[in-house]
């Protein structure tokens, strides 16, 4: 491009952004539109452009606060205090299905320091909560949250200890914890977030890096598709004034130089109005949680590179946009070569954007997880050119359909006329949510798909028993379960324990486990047809010969057994009685697929309940309203150490579930975009038309017609949107499941609600249009400058 060629573009898109802001009400109005419609996309690409940061520091955080498996002295349970150590309890706990991080701390050098977000330590019996956890507590949900947490609250957990606002959270003081060192539960450590050992990081599983990349694709096309919408607002009225432009002597090119001027003035003021939307959205973001996820408005901090990107890309956009969308209009000195019925559309060019994608994506068709990576390139460009397929065949859809649409009521007439005459138009409106509906409709098939891959069973039983409570070092398992047993919400317990024996007291080859609980318990693991105190019991011993020769009746075997170099063990010896009785597991037992052997506690020799590892199995009475919590509650009154878990019969991988809570927060964010655009989209549209408005009811037509009338406008090409977004999503969907090697099937709840989605944010668009249509439909409005 000569110097010369330079110029003149500079030039004409120079008085293409005065006539912009020059150009009176009219051209102040159209900036204005653009803009927000512009901004409202740019805000949520810096949005977008802010993830690493939030990824990056919400990591951060919890790696300065970690105590648990790092940081660590030699051989914690038999390390000795020094200057800078200090010993931690894990007391996380649940409360109402809400995930509460707990620690009691204990420091013992003078140079200890606390954890970060906490100025010192707090006393024994007093404690520091996060803010969120604070305001639960003070609130009527909060009261059994606060017989757990009996102690006084001193002060508040700063940012720098939390990875969200609204995380719960509390620091509490205690003393007497280094004779409880185990290890896990109770640590003495030196430092928080100091690593002593460097783990190699875990390979991404290749399908959770497909549905990361997919996922990013479906949630920033509609993005892009809203901005090159904006861009093109007030086209028609734009066109015409170009026209005059003509008459004092510019050429076509010149004119449509001078049209992409004003839609770059429109895209550097919606540059301004996005910077300004993400301003307030980082400071409202603090005060909202969306399925469980807070940040603060310091972790949303764009990436200066991909916001520089964001702020070359959307003004380019612009220009290319509305050089691309004026290259069929013919602008000449009396008028523009619209207002005639245009040519129809061509189909064959349309098809080959989601003809190439496909093509982009069948070599990957196969693969899985154990097949080799995909190719990000080729995943992300074959998934932009389906979904670009939308936006491309849609208007040859509208418009096919609507030429052959017929007579029926005023309303409709007046609005398939005005279909037909920019059908256009209509379908730019809709293409946005028939690209987020078809991209959301292809993830929930593929995570529907896979959620297998990342599903295991846990072998719990949720019918048995709700509750297990794993028992701290030092705490009989006579006393706690008793207690439990009484404690409000539990139907019933069964108090349960292991260890293991050995046939030799020191550098034993041959061991085995023995669960000892009384008669009751034991019954809700296998079939016992009499039980006593004292009795012992084989179960699947046959299955295992080093277990079958452990159990001969008469044998004597050993707890906790000595090792050559290591700390002395206790060596107690345990001779069996002549008599063990054989038995058979339960269909249901708490603990499938045990052997070994069961003795009651009487069977056991003195001081063999000090080396045993114990857990009580709650099942809680329905009829107790918060059962859950009080069980909790009461095992916390025993012992804050005591360790709760809820049964659950599986567990997805923490990966695969981030993932997804990833694209619904996105997803949340991407349709507050769509309502909102498609409203200031639909507001414009109206505005365009607001003469015409205004003579149709000035010659007597019915505001309800109108009404009506905007309606089926709306109804029609969304609803043809929708059938494309569901055929390009369930083609999507099925390739996707191809590449990842799993059968192809249809979540059939989902694409309706998907679509159902759609559906109804178009028309609460819609209802929310109806308060400006009835003001535009007054005589004054064919008032004119």
């Amino acid at each position: 491009m000569s110097s010369a060629m330079v110029r003149q573009w500079y030039r004409d898109l120079a008085l293409g952004v005065r006539f912009a802001f020059t150009g009176g009400r009219e051209g102040w109005v159209r900036a204005v539109l653009t803009a927000v419609g512009v901004g409202l996309g740019v805000a949520l690409l810096l949005l977008t452009a802010a993830v690493p940061n939030v990824l990056t520091t919400r990591d951060a955080r919890e790696e300065a606060r970690q105590d648990r498996g790092i940081g660590y002295l030699d051989d914690n349970a038999n390390s000795k205090p020094t200057g800078k150590s200090l010993i931690v309890a894990d007391t996380d706990t649940e409360y109402k299905h809400l995930e509460i991080r707990g620690r009691l701390l204990e420091p013992e050098g003078a140079d200890a320091s606390p954890p970060p977000g906490l100025g010192k330590f707090p006393a024994p019996g007093e404690m520091v909560v996060s803010p969120a956890l604070a305001e639960l507590l003070r609130s009527d949900a909060g009261e059994l949250l606060r017989d757990r947490l009996p102690y006084k609250e001193v002060g508040g957990v700063g940012e720098a200890g939390l990875i969200g606002p609204g995380e719960l959270a509390y620091y509490a003081g205690a003393d007497g914890l280094a004779q409880r060192i185990d290890g896990s539960v109770v640590a003495r450590i030196e430092a928080f977030g100091t690593s002593t050992v460097d783990q190699p990081e875990e390979e991404l599983d290749p399908i959770l890096l497909l549905l990361i990349l997919v996922v990013f694709v479906v949630l920033l096309m509609p993005v892009a598709v809203f901005i090159a919408t904006a861009v093109r607002f007030g086209g028609e009225r734009r066109d015409r004034r170009l026209a005059a432009l003509r008459l004092v002597g510019s050429d076509g090119r010149m004119t449509r130089r001078i049209a992409a001027g004003e839609a770059l003035a429109g895209a550097v003021l919606g540059l301004a109005f996005g910077t300004g939307f993400f301003l307030l959205g980082r400071e409202i973001a603090g005060s909202v949680e969306v399925l469980g996820v807070s940040v603060f408005p310091s972790y949303l901090d764009p990436s200066p590179v991909l916001a520089l990107l964001v702020a070359l890309t959307v003004p380019a956009a612009a220009v290319l946009v509305t050089l691309f969308a004026l290259r069929g209009v013919v602008i000449e000195p009396l008028g523009v070569v619209r207002t005639a019925k245009p040519a129809r559309r061509r189909l064959w060019w349309r098809l080959l954007l989601p003809l190439g994608g496909l093509a982009l994506l069948y070599p990957m068709v196969g693969q899985g997880s154990e097949n080799g990576e995909f190719n990000e390139y080729m995943v992300t460009g074959g998934v932009v050119l389906l979904l670009c397929g939308i936006t491309a065949l849609l208007p040859w859809v509208v418009e096919a359909f609507v030429a052959r649409l017929g007579s029926g009521a005023l309303s409709w007439q007046l609005a398939v006329r005005r279909l037909q005459l920019s059908s256009g138009s209509a379908a730019r409106m809709v293409n946005g949510i028939a690209v987020a509906v078809a991209g959301a409709i292809a993830l929930q098939m593929v995570f529907a798909g896979v959620e297998g891959k990342f599903t295991a069973s846990t072998g719990q039983d949720p019918t048995r028993a709700q509750l297990e409570l794993a028992l701290p070092v030092g705490l009989p398992v006579s006393t706690a379960g008793e207690e439990l047993k009484r404690a409000k919400g539990a139907e019933s317990t069964a108090a349960l324990s292991d260890t293991e024996v050995s046939s030799t007291a020191k550098d034993p080859d041959e061991w085995g486990y023995v669960t000892v609980g009384d008669c009751a318990a034991l019954r809700e693991l296998v079939k016992i047809s009499s039980c006593r105190d004292g009795d012992v019991f084989t179960v699947g011993a046959s299955e295992d010969p080093v277990a079958a020769k452990l159990m001969t009746p008469g044998k004597t075997l050993y707890f906790d057994a000595s090792y050559s170099g290591e700390e002395q063990g206790a060596e107690i010896a345990w001779k069996l009685p002549e008599t063990v009785r054989k038995v058979t597991e339960r269909t249901d037992s708490l603990l499938p697929g045990m052997t070994g052997m069961l003795a009651t506690p009487g069977a056991l020799p003195a001081g063999a309940e000090d080396e045993l590892d114990s857990t009580v199995y709650v099942r809680t009475d329905p009829s107790v309203p918060n059962a859950l919590d009080e069980v909790r509650n009461a095992a916390v009154a025993i012992d804050p150490l005591i360790r709760t878990w809820e049964w659950e019969s599986t567990t997805r991988a923490d990966e695969f579930t981030d993932i997804r809570t990833g694209l619904l927060v996105g997803a949340s964010a991407v349709l507050v975009l769509i309502g909102a655009s498609l409203l200031v989209s639909q507001l414009e549209q109206l505005r365009e038309r607001r003469k015409l408005l205004s003579a149709l009811v000035a010659f007597g037509t019915r505001r309800r017609t109108l009404g009506l009338s905007v309606l089926w406008q709306t109804t029609i090409p969304i609803t043809l949107g929708l059938i494309l977004a569901s055929t390009v999503g369930l083609t999507l969907g099925a390739v996707l499941l191809k590449m990842t090697n799993v059968p192809v099937g249809v979540d059939w709840p989902s694409v309706l609600s998907m679509t159902g989605i759609g559906a109804g944010v178009v028309v609460l668009v819609t209802a929310l249009s109806m308060p400006p249509l009835v003001r535009m439909m007054r005589p004054e409005g064919l008032r004119t400058e």
